[in-house]
């Protein structure tokens, strides 16, 4: 079905801008910056060269290339189409999204602009992940240290996002999402947005590095350049950008960890809480690239989805890494970081996660990939949650804690406590198998397993030390 739209543009009052947009039955994509505008009536619509003036002896479509629907049976033959084909149709930006802004900005406007540079709401997420990690440690919390290690991720966050957006100014300046950013609209100057991201970036050092530790404070400017450098330049030229900008994302709660054991980087629990937020970008991020794949490609970015026009990569890429994402509970309390009751919890959180990017993989609509990244902003933080409520950190804290001290962190403990005996007493598998005869011994499945290995472990020890014995034995005789 091919639409001919009129439109009058607020850059150029006397002129209308004719928008030519064909879409496909089947349902894709095609994009085309094919924006014509004409200095003539509305009902004498000529074709012209981009954003040009109508050009002399242009040809303008006859009534019976107009339908009564005001639809053109096919496109003028001068039209500038794109043709790229594995999208599927043709859509376009709209005039505004052409023509720069260029009102002069007030100080009031920079202070608006701020939040939107610095993508408060992504950097919200992140700092939520750096105080994950640093809970996750245990106790005892040093709150100054904590509150140097949020506001130091946030500005380094902040920092990031900053430089990203003026390395994308063009491009933003192409897609729907991003063309009222305000570099685009020209609020904020590119001299301004770079003063503000290096405000932030050394800020964010300083104060990581006075509050915290050297290693996290490596760490948080480390990722600025990944972010808007790496990540950037890759976004325009390979499809691993995703996978260079889930390391991103997985660096804060590692940040956390550190600040909160003064630098201990190679702890498993550090190794966990990154592989958790890297695993679970994957489904999170190409469900979000999916639904605006046709804006990325006008933007000119290498996503997996843009490249994938049947979905059959990207439901397969969320589908595997949401089974990767299945088995940290599972890893976790086999190697005693949580106890059994995470792996337990874990299998009805993940369950819900892999149905609907098996429904995905069934029908990649734009429908169920918002299923799959609404599933997966509330996943994360039960999953965190539930990785802390069942720290082996927690449970030592536990045990070291003076009960007639009063104050947040015990009261956090003794919530944290009653919370597992309320899961405990409500699970399926302690009412149903949970006691034996006696009553005393759980027969959790997860729980029996580590027992049994442990056992075999502890068995094997003894004969492999017997076995050492009794050769010394030989070789002394």
């Amino acid at each position: 079905m091919t639409v001919l739209h009129f439109a009058r543009s607020s850059a150029f009052p006397t002129a209308h801008v004719g928008i030519l947009s064909v879409v496909s039955r089947r349902g894709g994509y095609q994009v085309c910056s094919g924006i014509r505008r004409c200095c003539r009536p509305l009902g004498s619509f000529a074709a012209t060269p981009l954003c040009g003036d109508a050009p002399k002896g242009s040809v303008t479509p006859t009534a019976t290339d107009i339908t009564k629907n005001g639809a053109p049976t096919s496109p003028p033959s001068s039209a500038p189409l794109s043709t790229d084909a594995h999208l599927g149709s043709i859509d376009v930006l709209a005039p505004e999204a052409s023509i720069p802004n260029t009102t002069t900005s007030t100080a009031s406007d920079f202070a608006k602009a701020v939040p939107e540079l610095s993508k408060a709401k992504l950097s919200a997420l992140v700092v939520s992940t750096s105080t994950a990690g640093f809970l996750a440690a245990g106790g005892p919390i040093s709150y100054p240290t904590l509150a140097a290690c949020a506001v130091g991720t946030a500005l380094c966050s902040s920092s990031a996002s900053t430089f990203n957006q003026i390395f994308e100014v063009e491009r933003d300046r192409r897609m729907k999402r991003t063309r009222n950013r305000p570099l685009v609209k020209g609020v904020v100057s590119p001299g301004s947005a770079a003063a503000l991201a290096t405000a932030s970036g050394v800020g964010g050092g300083v104060i990581l590095l006075a509050g915290t530790d050297p290693v996290t404070a490596a760490l948080g400017v480390a990722n600025i350049g990944l972010y808007a450098g790496a990540y950037t330049a890759l976004k325009t030229k390979s499809e691993i950008n995703t996978w260079v900008g889930a390391v991103v994302g997985a660096v804060p709660p590692v940040m956390g960890w550190t600040a909160a054991t003064g630098g201990s980087l190679l702890d498993l629990e550090a190794a966990f809480l990154g592989g958790t937020l890297f695993l679970w970008q994957f489904p999170h991020f190409f469900a979000l690239s999916w639904m605006h794949r046709v804006d990325y490609a006008r933007g000119g970015f290498q996503m997996v989805p843009v490249n994938d026009p049947d979905g059959d990569r990207t439901a397969d890429l969320i589908s595997r890494y949401t089974w990767y994402l299945s088995a940290i509970p599972l890893a976790s309390s086999a190697l005693s970081v949580t106890s059994s009751m995470f792996a337990v919890e874990g299998v009805a959180l993940n369950a819900y996660a892999l149905y609907v990017a098996k429904r995905f993989d069934r029908d990649r609509s734009n429908a169920n990939a918002r299923k799959v990244f609404l599933t997966s902003l509330w996943y994360l933080p039960c999953l965190m949650t539930l990785f802390i409520l069942h720290s082996r950190k927690w449970r030592e804290e536990e045990e070291a804690t003076d009960e007639s001290k009063v104050d947040i962190q015990a009261w956090l403990r003794k919530g944290a406590s009653d919370l597992r005996h309320f899961g405990r007493k409500h699970c399926v598998h302690e009412v149903v198998v949970a006691r034996d005869e006696v009553g005393s011994e759980d027969k959790c499945p997860i729980a029996l397993g580590k027992s049994k290995a442990k056992e075999a472990s502890s068995k094997g020890a003894d004969v492999a030390s017997v076995v050492v014995a009794n050769t010394n034995l030989e070789v002394k005789k």
